[in-house]
């Protein structure tokens, strides 16, 4: 049993579904905890009856964090050992907890990190694509505008790109990365890691688009979407990455063609979709 420090925070990685990855340490931190902060009681609490674990439990989620921030931190300073817990993975990884995190940095508590399972790294792991550089972007936006917008300022971005997504948006985000990013960007798409169905696609943009719109399993589940980064000498066009070299092409081309044949032309010498370099194209007329 670790015999954890009073006053401490420990943060603490649990499963992302296979309970086997809880480490010895984490269970022992966990039981020997004074008290545990997690996202949701109810599903940490089936995790510590797996284990036997009885360690009393506070809520701690997105929309309480700061109203629970004085409590714990006094609860710290007054002795008590405090784990933290999200519902699975690693917390303040687009999880619960950074504020907490920030806030005891703040007060001067000790904060102790009890390393485990992180979603975003098996599924990088096993991508086979390039990991010695990469960027963590979480989950993109919800609304459709507001992702495209943040997929266009990453498509010079050389690092490899990881995403967190929710299935019931996986469709659209693929499509949108496809137009934004590059149809033939090569990619993996790795769901329910460590469960059951565990599954991993690979393939450009394109295909994957195409197979999560006819593939009901792929668009299950917990997702991590892995997305190799742009190219040398795409990234070369600027910060503006494909819509710099998109609007280089369209506009000599728009000054001798239509506008329809200007935009496929320009399409095929940028390797974007017709739809994409349309678009573009009506604006640039506009203009």
């Amino acid at each position: 049993m670790t015999n954890l420090v009073p006053g401490r925070l420990y943060v603490v990685a649990t499963p992302i579904g296979n309970l086997g990855d809880l480490s010895a340490r984490a269970r022992d931190t966990l039981a020997g905890a004074a008290l545990i902060a997690a996202e949701d009681t109810r599903h940490t609490g089936t995790l510590l009856k797996a284990f036997g674990i009885s360690t009393q439990m506070i809520s701690l989620h997105d929309h309480n964090e700061a109203q629970r921030l004085p409590e714990l931190i006094e609860r710290l300073r007054g002795g008590a050992s405090v784990a933290l817990v999200s519902d699975a993975g690693t917390p303040a990884i687009s999880d619960p907890g950074f504020d907490l995190v920030r806030a005891c940095a703040v007060a001067g508590i000790e904060v102790v990190a009890v390393p485990g399972p992180c979603a975003l790294v098996a599924a990088l792991s096993i991508a086979g694509l390039p990991t010695d550089r990469f960027c963590f972007e979480g989950f993109l936006p919800a609304r459709g505008a507001a992702r495209r917008t943040r997929l266009r300022t990453l498509s010079a971005e050389q690092r490899t790109l990881v995403f967190y997504e929710s299935p019931h948006r996986i469709k659209e985000t693929l499509a949108d990365c496809a137009e934004h990013l590059g149809p033939m960007r090569v990619a993996a798409l790795a769901r329910e890691i460590t469960k059951l169905h565990e599954s991993l696609y690979r393939g450009s943009l394109e295909e994957l688009a195409a197979r999560a719109a006819s593939e009901a399993d792929l668009v299950r589940g917990e997702i991590v979407l892995v997305v190799a980064g742009a190219a040398p000498e795409a990234a070369a066009e600027g910060d503006d990455g494909h819509a710099g070299a998109l609007d280089r092409a369209l506009r000599p081309l728009l000054e001798e063609l239509p506008l329809r044949q200007a935009a496929h032309l320009a399409a095929r010498i940028v390797a974007v979709r017709d739809n994409e370099a349309y678009k573009r194209a009506l604006e640039l007329k506009q203009a």
